[in-house]
């Protein structure tokens, strides 16, 4: 959840002429990982937890992706990036511990 308002954040930088395009996209996939990570919690088998955990990640490599889009586009600087990636390493490598010790 910290990561998503760090991002948030960041993003109300961006140029207008983004709103719909990669603001909008980051916004959704960085909302997306704590709400996959949320919903497979709630009273699923573990295969279904697990799924949903995937799903998660998946978020997380987008968000990743967006942010070496608004590096290259000048819309953060290499301090921000910086920041934002190695927040986005740390939370990947939590929630791969957590998807492994679901059985």
């Amino acid at each position: 959840m910290l990561l998503g308002e760090e991002v948030n954040l960041k993003v109300q930088l961006f140029p207008k002429e983004e709103l719909y395009n990669l603001s909008s996209q980051i916004r959704r996939a960085v909302d997306s990982i704590a709400l996959n990570i949320a919903e497979g919690s709630i009273g699923q088998s573990n295969p279904e937890q697990r799924k949903f955990i995937g799903y998660a990640l998946r978020s997380l490599a987008e968000v990743v992706t967006c942010l070496h889009k608004a590096k290259r586009r000048s819309y953060i600087d290499e301090e921000a990036f910086q920041k934002l990636y190695s927040d986005s390493f740390n939370l990947m490598n939590m929630i791969v511990a957590f998807q492994k010790n679901i059985k």
